[in-house]
């Protein structure tokens, strides 16, 4: 099956449809019972990430196994590109911990089969942080958690470790 598209889905929750712009929130009332207004279902790529510790920070290769899903998640990257970076540790579908890269460059770089993501800072203790950040990362992969990957709190892929 290697033209299958691996994905995951991920929730990104938010404002519902519509709030601030002028339509009531009662549009929610005709929402299938148990569902939260706001609450937006998004499939994800799955793919396999490598961390590398780098001079100033750390690099994150996220590759997929078919086009279609390395295709999609280079599309969301150049899509967001220039937007805040996160990695959030998931586990049964949880958040463990999550890594917010507000002091790091954080630039995307497309591969054949999917983008690395390279964070750094001039700065020597915002580095340290960034590293602390990779190896926690790191740790938890091999652990058996997964990463879901954010620009600007949208998810671009869900990795485990290669």
């Amino acid at each position: 099956m290697d033209t299958m598209m691996t994905m995951d889905r991920g929730m990104m929750t938010g404002m519902p449809m519509g709030a601030g712009m002028g339509m009531p929130m009662a549009s929610n009332m005709g929402m299938a019972p148990g569902m939260m207004p706001g609450m937006n279902m998004m499939m994800t790529p799955r793919c396999t990430m490598m961390i590398e510790m780098c001079e100033g920070g750390m690099k994150m290769m996220c590759q997929c196994e078919d086009e279609m899903s390395a295709k999609m998640m280079q599309s969301l990257c150049m899509m967001m590109e220039g937007a805040g970076c996160s990695c959030c540790m998931m586990m049964n579908g949880m958040a463990v911990c999550c890594c917010n890269m507000m002091m790091a460059k954080c630039e995307c770089e497309m591969m054949e089969d999917g983008v690395m993501m390279t964070c750094t800072s001039g700065d020597a203790n915002c580095a340290k942080m960034i590293q602390a950040c990779g190896e926690c990362m790191k740790s938890m992969m091999a652990a058996g958690c997964m990463c879901m990957m954010m620009m600007n709190n949208m998810p671009v892929c869900c990795a485990m470790m290669a």
